[in-house]
């Protein structure tokens, strides 16, 4: 599925995973869900790759699972990637320890729309359109991010409108909701998702990675054990080379030159 699912990392650490599958807009097949949940696992083990920008081919991104290659598995067997607890399987772009971009140009329905609430941060089209169609086709939101992400994201009566509905909802109505970020013409998406990822290049690979992990466990704990976990990270940080050349960067008053040790 190589074709399908492209990698590549630009000379500034930015990795760009494209699902590459026009004439079916994006839909996945059980080859290509593993070959892109293996392609997520790689870039979050790359190390140079420091920002990580999932998006599709011009007009698409991704519609869904391919129901055609969906038939061909017995019904008590869809669905069953692995046991809930492997979460770089079901939510592999939240797993993944950097940041993740997503930059949309099409239709994110389903499985598609899914895989945009595990990014951290979405940028569209006015083409893009979002839909959690999982209730027509007698299901749950098949990767659990849109029982469990997409209410922090958006608040719960607005998740159970569109979950229980099923449709679309616009680029603008999106933005409109906190789900996405920016809107920007189709033309200026691939720039828009680099100047985002720039932003982020500037920080520490180090702190990124411990703030993002922190950032999703914090969502399903109490405070104390949230700040257990604060205080230890916040030990490792003063003990890592990153904040050793942050600040040794600011008073020297120049750009660090961060390693992400």
């Amino acid at each position: 599925m190589a074709d399908v699912i492209r990698y590549e990392v630009e000379s500034d650490g930015v990795a760009w995973i494209t699902i590459d599958r026009p004439k079916k807009r994006g839909a996945m097949t059980y080859a290509i869900l593993a070959d892109f949940i293996a392609t997520v696992a790689r870039a979050g083990e790359d190390e140079t790759a420091r920002v990580v920008v999932l998006t599709g081919t011009p007009g698409s991104f991704c519609a869904g699972t391919d129901l055609a290659d969906l038939e061909t598995v017995p019904g008590a067997q869809r669905g069953t990637r692995g046991p809930a607890e492997r979460s770089d399987v079901w939510w592999p772009l939240v797993a993944c320890p950097k940041p993740v971009i997503a930059a949309i140009d099409g239709a994110a329905v389903g499985m598609g729309a899914e895989f945009t609430s595990q990014c951290d941060v979405r940028i569209a089209t006015p083409r893009a359109r979002f839909a959690w169609n999982f209730a027509h086709r007698g299901l749950v939101p098949d990767t659990g991010a849109g029982t469990w992400l997409l209410p922090r994201l958006i608040g719960v009566q607005n998740a159970l409108r569109l979950l229980y509905s099923g449709e679309f909802v616009s680029a603008e109505q999106a933005q409109s909701l906190g789900y996405v970020s920016n809107i920007v013409a189709p033309e200026e998406l691939a720039d828009a998702a680099r100047a985002e990822a720039r932003r982020f290049l500037a920080g520490s690979p180090f702190s990124i990675r411990k703030m993002k992990r922190l950032v999703y466990e914090g969502l399903q704990r109490d405070v104390t054990s949230h700040m257990q976990s604060h205080v230890d990270a916040l030990k490792d940080c003063f003990r890592s080379d990153d904040h050793k050349e942050g600040v040794a960067a600011f008073l020297e008053r120049r750009e660090a030159h961060f390693t992400g040790r």
